[in-house]
């Protein structure tokens, strides 16, 4: 009897020591967007106190794993999510804070943009137009190298054992990930085919996990053997139903179904839990409903609670979790970089990179690195730049790498605008990349349209010097028609019989200030050839009045860009501020209908030196947001000595005009333009959903003396702060992948009355004139 006790209390006691060692693994499966739900499920677990003690996972569920491997909370993962700043990573969009505005070129219409390059038979390859995979590699690199360095790069030592899945198409078979850097072995998870490119593990080009083990549960059978398995299946293959032909919801989803495996719930086994949360009415590629996908994961896990808590006799309390995760994260070393290697370039081009890092300090911090690889990614001569953090015990430091792979590089732009007003044009572009010790770059634009043409060659070379700067040359020809831009939508269609060319050789030099501002230094020299009728009326045979001013200009600017968009931004701000002095001859030749016109003063021929200095700055600023609520303001004003030409209207031509909407370009506003001005007014945008604006604006020009016509054809300037002049606009904007598409009502007080309504598609973005 005692014998039999003795044996029944061993009994117990074995079970309980056996329930108190129970292990629970938890796997994720991947599922693209839908994947954030497991973040729900990392909360429900936690709150319950039931510990996960492996991890497994594949593409979202793989890097939600590695997160809280890494050491971070379920609510930290939630916060991360929800940041304006993982909608950037998973979009390929990176702030303007970080785009190095000193190395953009001017922008222009494009709409598409195919990239080419050669190699070394000359054969030309279009490059897969994949999701920019820039700002996710360091993100990554980031969130994920500290806590690889102090696990050795052992999966098993971090603060949950972890195993992501990563797929070989070549070999077609599913890898199991269980060492080296952390954020490579994420990076790869999650690539899925013809989103993001591939990288290289052990030599091996890998893809997303899912394509061969989208639910990883028979690794973590193999690698961990745990007592009890979780599992949380976001992606579902099969239709109870098979989908109606013509389903545009099944056609969106096409791809993702064709790349992940299926999920077979039977792998958890008898002693395990398969989740599934209900995301039918999600997006697998829309990972904006973060907080709403994170809830569903939650809900699922804590309907099935009750059972897990049933089968998982075993607890971690909250205290002892937050004790065991504030040790790991104690002991990772600070992001502290002792050196930078280039790997991938020659030897010149590899001095080039590394300037772009260099620094007066013994140590990098994160700022000084993430400042340099923005600086690189912001050079269009790369077709791959791939960071990696390395730790050093010895030195207690990181090294910084990177793998860059340069081309040369073609890169095809098309664009322009298709117009309600006969203001449509289309835009080619061809820009042409090379890297050695300094950065070339050679392209090509041209407009073409009945009221724009235009034609420009420029080059550009970079120094990535200690302070980086730029020379680059520039020949541009614009021909503007607004005889031709007839309209169609305005109130009293008059037609202005002007037609203005200019010509412009122009060298700069450039420095920047900061990442979003810069300096330049340019001198130019301009013909500019300038038709037009002095009574705004034309007869056949009519030969127009024609001035032509042939001179130099020299240019001091400080610019600073931080906008979202090239037109019709929302945020960000566009400051100018120059300093020019123009100097050259005026030449005026008469027309027969000046010739004719009957007036007794006698109009001829006449040639005159002409030389002025003009200040202008220009501030537009989108400083306010509020809910779905952006105020902007644009303010400008333009000081100068400009003389008066020879007449009314080449004196006109030659003043600095204010453009305050959208079109104001195409139109020749005479009491939009003056020598010394000052203008400005707001706009207000309010978001109706996700791509589409209303926009509201309003504005003021008030010239210190306003250009008037005396008489035929003889100019003055009227009594200073003598005339005010408003415009305004009213219009949806919808941001397609291509290029706005806005409908409008403009009105402007000008003495052609002009208000209508105009509707475009692409950008109405022209090349500066040579005297702007």
């Amino acid at each position: 009897m005692i014998c039999l006790k003795k044996i029944f209390l061993g009994l117990l006691c074995f079970c309980t020591f056996q329930a108190n060692a129970q292990k629970v693994g938890l796997v994720l499966s991947g599922g693209g967007a839908k994947g954030l739900a497991h973040i729900g499920t990392l909360k429900a677990l936690e709150e319950n106190h039931i510990p996960i003690d492996y991890i497994t996972g594949t593409s979202m569920g793989g890097i939600v794993g590695a997160l809280y491997a890494a050491g971070y909370s379920p609510e930290q993962i939630e916060k991360i999510a929800l940041t304006t700043d993982f909608q950037d990573w998973v979009s390929g969009r990176f702030k303007s804070d970080y785009s190095f505005f000193f190395q953009k070129g001017s922008i222009n219409a494009s709409l598409i943009t195919a990239k080419l390059s050669i190699d070394t038979a000359l054969r030309v390859n279009f490059r897969s137009n994949l999701v920019n995979d820039i700002p996710l590699n360091f993100a990554l690199i980031e969130l994920l190298s500290q806590a690889s360095a102090i696990a050795k790069d052992n999966f098993n030592n971090l603060f949950v054992p972890y195993r992501c899945m990563v797929s070989d198409i070549f070999s077609q078979t599913s890898i199991t990930v269980k060492s080296g850097s952390l954020a490579e072995a994420v990076r790869a998870t999650m690539t899925v085919p013809m989103i993001y490119r591939p990288i290289k593990l052990d030599n091996q080009y890998v893809f997303d996990g899912g394509l061969y083990n989208n639910f990883p549960a028979d690794v973590m059978q193999k690698e961990f053997k745990p007592d009890y398995i979780i599992g949380a299946n976001v992606s579902s293959k099969n239709f109870k139903e098979y989908p109606k032909t013509g389903d545009e919801r099944l056609i969106n989803r096409l791809m993702l179904f064709m790349f992940l495996s299926k999920s077979d719930s039977t792998l958890v086994g008898k002693n395990g839990i398969y989740i599934q949360p209900d995301l039918q009415d999600f997006s697998s590629s829309n990972f904006s409903p973060v907080a709403d996908l994170i809830k569903q994961g939650y809900d699922a896990t804590m309907a099935d609670m009750p059972r897990i808590l049933k089968s998982v006799q075993r607890r971690v309390s909250s205290e002892e979790l937050a004790l065991k995760r504030s040790i790991f994260n104690n002991k990772k070393p600070q992001l502290v970089f002792s050196d930078v290697k280039v790997t991938g370039v020659n030897s010149q081009q590899k001095r080039y990179i590394e300037r772009l890092f260099k620094s007066d300090k013994p140590t990098f911090n994160l700022a000084d690195i993430k400042q340099g690889y923005y600086k690189l990614v912001a050079d269009e001569t790369f077709e791959t730049i791939y960071p990696k953090i390395t730790y050093n015990p010895e030195s207690d430091s990181y090294i910084f790498g990177i793998l860059a792979k340069p081309k040369r590089s073609f890169k095809l732009d098309f664009g322009g605008n298709i117009s309600s007003r006969p203001i449509s044009n289309v835009f080619l572009g061809l820009q042409y990349n090379y890297l050695d010790r300094k950065a070339y770059t050679f392209g090509t634009n041209f407009y073409s349209g009945r009221f724009y043409e235009s034609i420009q060659l420029n080059g550009r070379i970079d120094y990535p010097s200690k302070l980086p700067f730029f020379l680059s040359g520039e020949m541009t020809y614009n021909h503007f028609n607004f005889y031709n831009t007839s309209q169609i939508f305005i109130e009293n269609p008059h037609p202005t019989y002007i037609e203005q060319s200019d010509r412009k050789i122009e060298i700069k030099a450039g420095i920047p200030l900061n990442r979003n501002t810069r300096i330049t230094l340019s001198t130019s020299f301009i013909n500019n050839n300038d038709h037009y009728s002095p009574t705004n009326s034309f007869n056949i045979g009519d030969i127009l009045d024609k001035t032509v001013f042939n001179g130099s200009r020299t240019t001091v600017a400080f610019e600073q860009n931080t906008f979202n968009r090239k037109q019709y931004a929302t945020r960000g701000r566009n400051f100018l501020l120059s300093v020019n002095y123009l100097n050259g001859i005026e030449t005026y030749t008469p027309g027969n209908i000046s010739r004719n016109s009957g007036v007794s003063t006698s109009i001829e021929e006449n040639e005159k030196h002409r030389a002025w200095f003009n200040a202008k700055l220009s501030d537009e600023n989108y400083f306010f947001h509020k809910g779905k609520y952006t105020l902007g303001y644009l303010v400008e004003g333009v000081v100068s000595n400009q003389p008066l030409f020879s007449n009314y209207y080449s004196t006109l031509l030659v003043a600095p005009a204010f453009y305050p909407l959208q079109d104001s370009r195409s139109l020749f506003l005479e009491k939009f333009r003056a020598s010394t001005y000052v203008a400005g007014g707001l706009k207000n945008i309010y978001k109706i959903r996700k791509n589409l604006d209303l926009r509201v604006e309003a504005f003021l020009f008030l010239p210190y003396q306003e250009i008037t016509q005396n008489g035929f054809q003889d100019v003055k300037n009227s009594p200073t702060f003598n005339h005010i002049h408003y415009a305004g606009t009213a219009g949806l904007v919808y941001h397609t992948p291509v290029g706005p598409v806005s409908i409008s009502y403009n009105l402007y007080d000008d003495p052609i009355k002009r208000n209508g309504v105009l509707l475009h598609l692409g950008y109405l973005i022209y090349n500066k004139r040579s005297i702007e």
